[in-house]
């Protein structure tokens, strides 16, 4: 896994979002000083929503449901 980039989202990170709307892309700003950028096409906004979702789900089946 040499070549996988990590990013460990926590918090207090500062998110920003800036909107491309000429490109059809979403540019999300991960910290302050040195930040990450993830850019994403508009077409793929409701899968990473998803995805997030479902992280989501699965920690909270991991705790028993959330509680």
């Amino acid at each position: 896994m040499a070549d996988l980039m990590r990013l460990h989202l926590t918090a207090n990170l500062p998110i920003r979002v800036e909107p491309l709307v000429f490109a059809g892309r979403v540019e999300f700003r991960l910290g302050n000083a040195f930040p990450a950028v993830l850019v994403v096409d508009a077409e793929a906004l409701p899968r990473l929503a998803e995805a997030v979702a479902e992280g989501q789900a699965a920690l909270d089946a991991a705790r028993g449901g959330g509680q």
